[in-house]
């Protein structure tokens, strides 16, 4: 009545968002040089979409030796990021993995949202090998037969409050 437009709301859609990142490869690529590391990371790669195809995972980013996907279920995204961490295992690589369920806003082929951050920052959190996980996503998975040992609360750079982190096992 007023002539005053509402804009949409954003595309929202809940989603598992996965971070997997190699850890010290700059000392790796530097050990390597160009060439060889270029061949590592394309193999790195190639285990990573892999099994993204065969958990039925979203490729959304990948930047450097980092790869950000997306599934629609989480214990369907635990058990990609276990996959890929076997895999790996054979290129000599340690990867760190963080995983968290949340809404996620849909930007063109990006996604953006606090749901992301808090992704990238469990990813930041877990130690070399380690899948580690929000409490959301934790709860999520009840009965599914993933096992989890809690890693304590943790203060997520940006991310207001304390999280409470779980190691996820096979």
């Amino acid at each position: 009545m007023t002539g005053v437009r509402h804009s949409p709301d954003p595309d929202r859609f809940l989603a598992t968002v996965m971070f997997v990142d190699i850890v010290r490869s700059t000392d790796r690529a530097a050990q390597l040089g160009d060439r060889q590391w270029r061949a590592l990371l394309e193999s790195f790669q190639g285990v990573v979409r892999n099994q993204l195809a065969k958990f039925r995972g979203r490729e959304i980013n990948t930047a450097g030796d980092g790869f950000f996907a997306t599934f629609d279920g989480p214990a369907r995204a635990i058990r990609c990021a276990f996959a890929i961490r076997q895999d790996i295992g054979a290129l000599g690589l340690e990867l760190r993995t963080g995983l968290h369920t949340g809404e996620c806003e849909l930007m063109g082929d990006d996604l953006a949202g606090i749901a992301v951050h808090i992704g990238a920052r469990v990813s930041s959190a877990a130690a070399p090998n380690e899948v580690l996980v929000s409490s959301t996503v934790r709860d999520l998975v009840a009965g599914s037969g993933i096992s989890f040992s809690d890693r304590g609360l943790h203060s997520l750079k940006g991310v207001p409050g304390e999280w409470r982190l779980f190691l996820a096992q096979p």
